[in-house]
C-alpha cells in the first residue's frame, strides 16, 4: 500500500483569522473572542495569528470591516443611484439593509459604540450615504445635521430607553406609580413583550422604522424647504 499522502493544511491568512473570529463571536459572544480560543478554533499556535493581525484591537476592528463588507453585499453597492424622487426609499432600504445584517452579529453594535477607527468599508457606507442624501437635493449644511439626528440608527441600529419591565431589578409598575407616575402608566399601556427584540432595550423592529421614518420625513420637509 503506497504511503498515505499528509493533509494539505489550509494556509492562515487574514481574512481566514477574520472569518474564524466571526463565527466564535456569532456563536459564543464577542466575549468570547481571546486569541487563545481563536487560536484554538483556528487550529494554530496564537502567534501565527499576530503575523496577519497584531493584537485583539486590529482583530475587532478587522471584524468592523468585515461587517461592512457584508453590509456593501446584502444593499447591492455603496453607490450613488437616487433622484429627489426617489433618495427616501433608496435611503431607508439602505439602513434597513445594514440592519440586517446586524441582527445576524448582534454583537457588533456594542464594538462600534466602543469606538475605534472608521474603517475603509465603514466610510465607504458613509459616503454613499452622504450620496444619497445630496442626490436628493439636501444641502451639506442639512447633510451634515441629518447625520447627527441619524447617528447610530444610520447603520442600522438605536440605543433605546433603559427600560425592561422583565428585569428582576426593576420596580413593578405599582411600586413605580407613586415615584414616576407618567412613565408608569405610559408602560402599563404600551408594554414590550417581543421576542424578536435584540439590538438593545425595546428596540424592535417596528419602533426602529418608526423612529427611521420620522426622520427621514423631517429631512425631506427641511430639503423642500431649501429649493
Amino acid at each position: 500500500m503506497p504511503p498515505r499522502k499528509p493533509a494539505v493544511r489550509e494556509p492562515l491568512t487574514r481574512d481566514r483569522v477574520l472569518g474564524a473570529a466571526m463565527e466564535l463571536a456569532d456563536r459564543e459572544g464577542i466575549d468570547a473572542l481571546t486569541m487563545r480560543r481563536l487560536a484554538d478554533e483556528l487550529g494554530v499556535e496564537a502567534m501565527s495569528i499576530y503575523y496577519h493581525l497584531p493584537n485583539k484591537d486590529a482583530i475587532l476592528e478587522g471584524l468592523v470591516e468585515t461587517t461592512f463588507a457584508e453590509i456593501e453585499t446584502e444593499v447591492g453597492g455603496f453607490a450613488t443611484a437616487a433622484t429627489p424622487d426617489t433618495w427616501r426609499p433608496a435611503l431607508r432600504e439602505r439602513i434597513l439593509g445594514a440592519r440586517r445584517v446586524l441582527l445576524r452579529h448582534r454583537w457588533v453594535p456594542g464594538l462600534m459604540e466602543n469606538g475605534g477607527s472608521l474603517v475603509p468599508t465603514m466610510a465607504r457606507y458613509v459616503d454613499g450615504v452622504v450620496g444619497l442624501l445630496r442626490a436628493g437635493g439636501l444641502s451639506y449644511d442639512l447633510i451634515h445635521h441629518a447625520l447627527h439626528a441619524l447617528g447610530s440608527r444610520m447603520y442600522g441600529f438605536s440605543q433605546e430607553l433603559g427600560l425592561d419591565d422583565g428585569d428582576d431589578s426593576t420596580p413593578s409598575l405599582e411600586e413605580m406609580m407613586d415615584a414616576v407616575p407618567n412613565l408608569a402608566a405610559m408602560l402599563a399601556d404600551v408594554v414590550h413583550d417581543d421576542p424578536e427584540s435584540t439590538l438593545g432595550w425595546c428596540d424592535d423592529q417596528t419602533e426602529f422604522e418608526f423612529g427611521l421614518d420620522i426622520l427621514l420625513e423631517g429631512l425631506a420637509r427641511r430639503a423642500a424647504e431649501e429649493r
